[in-house]
């Protein structure tokens, strides 16, 4: 009997051997983007899944299909071609420089509506979000500047049906409206606005970027409001889309966004601000002048800080900042990969974080989610002599779980590779930090003549440019070489340059964390290392002991004076 070959099913792939995204011959062609490459392939191993449909199978086992649970969203029962602006919305918007040409064209009409916040129902201007001829979403404004969307429809982008190879964002509706008035179409903006400065997880409000109209931009031109809310934007969208493809639109002085400048300058200087954006720096030399923006930003909101970690001893000595690196060590069975489980749940819970997590030593997955579980609702997952979580508590865990963790199972990637899909989920997911759990379990198969430490070198500096592009913090778990016990039968506690390959981990690690405990004396104290920090506002090198809670794996707070700087 022939061996089934891919071609057999309908796949297309384009290489011999390691894996690739394809098109999916059961769903690509009745989609939207019907290029759009869902289907996962593992050309090795000869099998296959598609994250749309759920189709799945292998060479050897034929065709699988798995339910997948698909979103639905409510359709607004809104008829654009009935609702019309009236004159005086028409005069309304002229003071705000937008003509009844523009109005028209994006079918802004006007309609009595309810406004929750004002427990009453009100006259209200009418922006309809579009696909096609398909209305996805309303949102209405009053006068008096309050807002509503509708409820239970998606949140999409203002002006999909504008997208081109060039696109513009901004922060509003208006301001789309105004980019029209100075010339340009290709304009999308969010549906939310920005998120202010305290929302801790505001992942939900890009889901936007899941748009199959986003994939044939090559340009993408940031055009945000000038406060503290666009800033974060303007960040999160660079870290998203990549900063080598975009520009930056800077604004007039005393303009806070495109309408402002309309109003204040007219259409031709609004169109001179975005002619002139400026690619966004990402390497290379650059001059004083060019940064001068970005130190009024840190002169104004202040210099970036590290996050706080969850437990205020390690505070004082190690936080997290975004677009870093962490090298974690220790010794097998001292507890490194359960507090940096710890570690993710508490930035997930306090500051809303989404994390990729590589973790081959923590298979299955299942296993690894009832750890995480464990520490979210401090209860063991099994039965036992302590009381367990609940039915409730564990779907509530879950569903926790579900919206801050998501994993990578391929077997044995390079590092390139890794790098690749870890852009995709950044761009999907609005991923903020990344494990890699440990650094052996990678295919570190190098180019002959190249050896191990300038390989290590490389790896390390890809990822490093990894983290800075795209904004993540990524922590990598790596063992240390045999080390030689102490007198009283110990280990003792493993610097950077202890771990195999390189002194490169040491070197060119932001931050250096060693996990220690004393197994003679088989207590549950467990000793944090903190032995490099690369920036005085992240912390510094000291040592804090935290108490392991051996039921459900979190670490407390040491009772007593429990963190001591380490010696000079």
């Amino acid at each position: 009997m022939t061996a089934k070959t891919f071609q057999d099913f309908g796949i297309e792939v384009r290489h011999s051997s390691g894996e690739e995204d394809t098109t999916c011959p059961q769903c690509s062609e009745s989609r939207r983007n019907k290029r759009a490459r869902c289907l996962s392939v593992n050309i090795d191993k000869g099998v296959w899944t598609c994250h749309h449909c759920g189709w799945s199978g292998g060479l050897g086992i034929g065709e699988q299909s798995r339910p997948v649970i698909v979103k639905t969203w409510r359709k607004p029962q809104y008829q654009p071609e009935r609702v019309s602006p009236s004159e005086e919305a028409v005069r309304w918007f002229a003071t705000r420089g937008i003509t009844r040409e523009v109005m028209e064209r994006n079918r802004i009409g006007v309609c009595s509506a309810y406004f929750p916040q004002l427990e009453d129902r009100a006259n209200a201007v009418t922006f309809p979000y579009l696909r096609g001829e398909e209305v996805i979403n309303v949102k209405y404004r009053t006068k008096d500047k309050h807002f509503r969307m509708e409820a239970g429809a998606e949140r999409v982008l203002y002006g999909l049906n504008d997208i081109g190879e060039t696109l513009i964002w901004v922060e509003g509706e208006m301001d789309k409206l105004s980019v029209e008035v100075a010339g340009f179409t290709s304009c999308v903006s969010v549906p939310d606005g920005a998120p202010t400065p305290n929302t801790k997880n505001y992942d939900s409000k890009f889901d936007f970027m899941g748009a199959p109209e986003l994939e044939g931009v090559k340009l993408h031109i940031i055009a945000v409001d000038n406060d503290e809310p666009g800033v974060r934007l303007e960040e999160e969208l660079l870290r998203r889309l990549g900063r080598d493809a975009c520009k930056v639109v800077r604004w007039p002085a005393g303009c806070k966004d495109a309408n402002d400048v309309l109003r204040r300058h007219g259409a031709a200087t609004l169109r001179e601000c975005i002619e002139a954006a400026a690619w966004v720096p990402v390497e290379g030399e650059h001059s004083v002048s060019e940064y001068a923006e970005n130190m009024d930003r840190l002169y104004r909101f202040g210099m970036p800080r590290g996050l706080r970690t969850g437990w205020y001893s390690v505070d004082e000595f190690y936080t997290v900042m975004p677009g870093e690196w962490t090298l974690i060590t220790g010794i097998p069975g001292h507890g490194k990969s359960e507090w940096l489980d710890a570690l993710m749940v508490q930035l997930a819970q306090d500051h809303g974080w989404v994390f990729a997590i590589f973790s081959p030593e923590n298979q299955p997955t299942e296993y690894h989610l009832s750890k995480l579980a464990e520490k979210y609702t401090n209860k063991p997952f099994g039965d036992g002599p302590t009381e367990r979580m609940t039915p409730q508590e564990k779907d509530q865990a879950l569903a926790f779980l579900d919206e801050h963790f998501v994993f990578l199972l391929p077997e044995l990637p390079t590092v390139d590779a890794l790098i690749e899909r870890l852009k995709s989920i950044v761009k999907r997911r609005g991923v903020r930090g990344v494990v890699l759990d440990p650094w052996n379990e990678i295919d570190h198969s190098r180019l002959s003549g190249l050896s191990e430490t300038e390989y290590i070198s490389q790896s390390l500096s890809k990822l490093r440019a990894f983290s800075r592009a795209c904004g993540v913090h990524l922590w990598i778990v790596a063992h240390p070489t045999k080390l030689q016990k102490e007198s009283d039968g110990s280990y003792p506690v493993p610097t950077p340059y202890d771990v195999a390959g390189s002194a490169h981990w040491r070197n060119k690690a932001d931050n250096c964390i060693a996990v220690w405990r004393n197994t003679k004396e088989h207590n549950d104290q467990v000793e944090i290392h903190i032995q490099k920090v690369r920036k005085k506002a992240v912390g510094r090198p000291g040592l804090v002991t935290l108490k392991y809670q051996r039921i459900t794996g979190n670490y407390l707070e040491h009772s007593g004076p429990f963190a001591k700087a380490a010696r000079a």
